[in-house]
């Protein structure tokens, strides 16, 4: 055995100590085979796996800067803000911890804009990208951001209505008011803003200008062309009817699309009426119980259409001293008509009025300013904002009209003006009655003819002529109770009085129709584009649910006691302003 071992111990010894033995085995040696690929597959992988930290470092680091720049840009560009554009961005990017990129941005400001443009271009420190021999990369962030007031239409329209005259509504009112125009008129390039104010009680009274441009059938034209006499054809009174039953009414849509609807007549369309000629209010005080015919003024006082500048409209005006001191001039009584305000405040925003504002452009002393001339706009002018603002204290309450069959025709009451007597008819018995001390039935009326002041006195005559009244004149200058109180009543029974001249000439509205008026017309006013803002001014439930309805969101709505008013007034006016990151 130990003969064996050593003699193979002696082969395998000489076997690897030769050369060829040794080439073999290396030849079939297979150890570290994968070594170089594993090194230059390893190295690739470093320098792909760097390079995405890099592009997620540089993403990384735009996008901060970019969100930085857009709120740093669009702060400065706000019309209140205070401070120099370069300082606002400058003190964001010292916030956000970049402040080693900052760079002062380019601006222009003028009237009702301001624009800051932001450029910031920077290299970028790469940690991997050197590797594969280029490092270079700019880190690029621009903004442009552009507050302005484009080109605006407003009407607002007040609640001048007896009400407001409780609890300082109405000197709130005006404060808030005319801090509203100056908001506006500050921020506002001139010729950019135009705005119609427009104040309601139990109607809208026009100007005279506007209700001559205008095709009105006065009830003294009424009267003119149905009897052929020769009377005023001027009105006493500058109010429109409006046409309110309910009938079916098609609607242009903005997008030229037609539609029918369900409504009530003029206030289920955005132009001034659907039908022509436009009905006259007549001059009348359903209320008053005076006689103004012998006064120099006449005209009786609180008329449901008052003559009065301080209660009508104030046509497309962008000067902030005549606005204001006409919102200083507003006064305070009668009814509440949501439903004609909203009415008159769309209409003078709908392009159908254009043809009616260019006129009153024209002359030497024009009664608006030429610059708006091609106003209102269309609607599908996207440089031009159209705004309402309606605002209210109250509801809708009862708004009085005269029917038709007391519109043009002549009146059972003559008067003497040189004597000064007024003269009743009385059909059923064929004669008159004497008022003003007389007291006494009579063939004729006094002033056209004689009289015996006794049975055996001797005939006397009647100084002056008596004159058969139009019901235009007399409602004119007698309040209604007047004429039913103080003259019918001296031969009639006060209930049949009132009945045939009071109850009977009265065409009356109440407030669930004016309601329902009052959504058709906001709906209008909406569907064409116009927003409406709304508020309500310590005003009941009834009026805020309609006011609710009628604002464009119920963001466009607000509900406000006391001096909130004011505040109510400053935020509808930042709101109109148009703030915009435009790249």
């Amino acid at each position: 055995m130990t003969t064996l071992d050593q003699t193979k111990t002696t082969q395998a010894l000489r076997h690897r100590a030769s050369p060829l033995a040794m080439l073999s085995a290396f030849r079939k040696q297979e150890d570290g085979v994968l070594a170089k690929p594993f090194i230059v597959f390893t190295l690739l992988m470093l320098m792909v796996g760097g390079l995405g930290v890099d592009l997620m470092r540089y993403e990384r680091d735009r996008t901060h800067i970019q969100y930085t720049l857009d709120r740093a840009v669009l702060a400065a560009a706000d019309l209140d803000q205070p401070l120099a554009p370069e300082a606002v961005v400058e003190d964001y990017f010292n916030k956000a911890g970049l402040a080693q990129y900052y760079t002062p941005p380019e601006t222009d400001v003028g009237v009702g804009y301001k624009i800051v443009d932001g450029t910031i271009q920077t290299p970028f420190i790469a940690q991997y990208l050197n590797l594969i021999g280029d490092s270079n990369l700019t880190l690029n962030a621009r903004s442009r951001a552009e507050e302005s007031i484009d080109d605006i239409e407003i009407s607002v329209i007040l609640d001048v209505s007896g009400s407001m005259n409780s609890r300082s509504r109405l000197p709130r009112l005006k404060d808030a008011a005319k801090e509203f125009v100056d908001t506006l008129s500050v921020q506002t390039e001139s010729g950019k803003m135009s705005m119609s104010i427009i104040p309601y009680a139990t109607q809208v009274s026009i100007p005279d200008a506007l209700y001559e441009e205008l095709d009105v059938l006065s009830p003294q034209e009424e009267i003119r062309r149905k009897h052929g006499e020769t009377v005023a054809a001027a009105p006493y009174s500058n109010c429109i009817n409006f046409d309110g039953s309910p009938a079916p009414i098609t609607r242009t849509l903005p997008d030229g699309s037609v539609s029918t609807v369900t409504g009530y007549t003029d206030f289920s369309v955005s132009q001034l009426s659907a039908a022509l000629p436009l009905q006259g209010t007549m001059h009348f005080s359903p209320w008053s119980s005076g006689d103004r015919r012998g006064d120099s003024t006449r005209l009786i006082d609180r008329p449901v259409c008052e003559d009065s500048d301080s209660r009508e409209i104030l046509l497309m005006e962008e000067d902030p001293t005549t606005l204001k001191n006409y919102i200083d001039a507003l006064t305070a009584w009668g009814n509440t008509s949501l439903d004609l305000g909203m009415k008159w405040g769309t209409a003078l925003l709908d392009p159908s009025m254009r043809t009616t504002i260019q006129a009153l452009t024209t002359g030497t002393d024009p009664e608006i300013d030429p610059v708006f001339a091609g106003r209102p706009a269309n609607y599908n002018d996207s440089n031009t904002l159209k705004i309402v603002v309606l605002m209210t204290d109250g509801q809708n309450t009862t708004q009085y009209a005269i029917r038709d069959s007391f519109r043009a025709e002549f009146s059972n009451v003559w008067y003497n003006p040189s004597a000064g007597v007024y003269s009743t008819y009385d059909e059923a018995n064929d004669r008159y009655y004497w008022h003003g001390g007389f007291n006494r039935f009579e063939d004729h009326a006094y002033g056209n003819g004689e009289y015996r002041p006794c049975r055996f006195c001797s005939p006397q005559s009647e100084p002056g002529d008596a004159e058969q009244l139009t019901y235009a004149d007399l409602w004119a200058d007698t309040g209604m109770r007047f004429v039913t109180d103080r003259l019918f009543d001296d031969w009639l029974s006060r209930s049949t009085a009132r009945s045939r001249y009071l109850n009977k000439p009265l065409l009356s509205t109440g407030r669930s129709t004016k309601d329902a008026r009052t959504r058709a017309i906001c709906d209008a006013a909406k569907a064409q584009g116009i927003t409406v803002y709304t508020i309500g001014f310590e005003a009941p439930s009834s009026g805020q649910a309609v006011l609710k309805d009628c604002a464009s969101s119920p963001a466009h709505y607000q509900d406000v006691n006391g001096l909130e008013i004011s505040e109510a007034f400053r935020s509808i006016a930042n709101s109109i302003r148009t703030l915009r990151l435009t790249q």
